[in-house]
């Protein structure tokens, strides 16, 4: 099923960009771009002009090919990705959208609906949200009941399934714009009650946490900066999800750094059978784009962070720490480290993950859970 619908939005966004340009597509048209028989195609626009997506313009008369047209070639699905990662009994839920108010209506219905939603933040138009396996309950309806809400997550053969409550525009969302969403697996739906239901299917990815830091030199460079080429070359490979990009600052100490002492961290999803070879490539980037042969990497499985990871990373706000202290941690931890002396703000910036951007930001700021 996931094959099939990933299959279905690369034809669907190509004959919708054709429609757009050209007013219609062919059969050899779609061919023709995506390097497929046209046997396969006719058979999908078959398939899809029986789903009611795609019209017949022109018949086909003599030499020249039937024209056809994709119903609502203007309508962009507003929900771009959808993807899910697992450490241990939590799943941590991504949803970027194509808008920032879609995003926050949301964020807003899904904070006031609770169910099985632990806990949700929003970056821009990427709506994070950590929820534990389980059922809850919560009332959907119309105002001033939420909308929507997610009242169930549950893990099954590789797959995670959000099981989804929702009416009016978030319920046209789950019936007709979530399956065109990169990641989706399947989405299942039905209604009782004037409240439309359904589960969506996607997978269970590896998150990652990658840590970076002592990558410049005096003489030019920027930690942030290596950070960011890291994250954009890793979300060009294959089936890899970029999640996001910080930030953090350490204890300022002119003898250890080059200006602020910074470092920075990436988060991505990838699948269990990609996790080593997408470390391995980030190893190699870090590695051949540093300029300071100090440079360090640090790489966790997972998004929670365990305390004696955090408490590292709080600490070198505040007090240098040592190269001895680092990998002693890493160790508990199962973190792995690669490199100079870098490894020290690598890890820490690890275990600054999901600490709010202020902190992240000012050393002098405590995090809430220390107050």
């Amino acid at each position: 099923m996931a094959g099939v619908l990933e299959k279905r939005r690369e034809l669907l966004s190509i004959m919708r960009d054709l429609t757009l340009e050209h007013g219609y597509f062919t059969v050899n048209d779609i061919a023709e771009a995506l390097e497929i028989p046209r046997s396969t195609v006719q058979d999908w626009v078959s398939r899809l002009i029986n789903e009611q997506c795609v019209v017949v313009k022109e018949e086909k008369k003599g030499r020249f090919p039937a024209k056809y047209q994709i119903l609502s070639a203007k309508l962009a699905p507003a929900c771009r990705r959808i993807f899910t990662t697992v450490d241990g009994d939590r799943v941590a839920i991504f949803h970027q959208c194509m808008s920032t108010g879609c995003a926050a209506f949301c964020a807003y219905h899904h904070t006031c609906a609770g169910g099985a939603i632990e806990t949700i933040g929003l970056e821009g138009r990427l709506l994070v949200e950590y929820a534990r396996i389980g059922d809850s309950d919560a009332e959907i309806g119309l105002y001033p009941l939420p909308a929507v809400g997610v009242l169930g997550v549950r893990r099954e053969n590789g797959f995670i399934i959000q099981r989804i409550s929702s009416v009016g525009g978030p319920a046209y969302s789950l019936t007709d714009m979530m399956a065109m969403a990169e990641g989706v697996c399947d989405v299942r739906v039905g209604s009782t009650e004037g409240i439309v239901e359904g589960e969506v299917m996607t997978r269970a990815l590896t998150h990652l946490i990658i840590g970076v830091d002592d990558t410049d030199s005096k003489d030019g460079g920027a930690t942030f900066a290596l950070a960011l080429g890291l994250i954009q070359y890793l979300g060009k490979m294959r089936r890899v999800y970029p999640i996001g990009h910080k930030v953090a600052m350490l204890v300022p100490n002119p003898e250890i750094c080059t200006t602020g002492n910074s470092c920075s961290f990436i988060e991505v999803a990838v699948r269990p059978e990609d996790v080593d070879r997408v470390i391995e490539r980030a190893l190699r980037f870090v590695r051949n784009q540093s300029l300071s042969r100090e440079w360090g990497i640090a790489v966790k499985k997972g998004f929670s962070i365990p305390g004696q990871l955090r408490g590292f990373g709080l600490l070198a706000r505040r007090e240098l720490v040592t190269r001895e202290e680092a990998l002693d941690v890493a160790g508990e931890c199962s973190i792995l480290l690669a490199g100079g002396n870098g490894i020290i703000g690598a890890l820490a910036a690890v275990g600054l993950s999901g600490e709010k951007m202020s902190v992240l930001l000012n050393p002098a700021e405590m995090p809430d859970s220390t107050l």
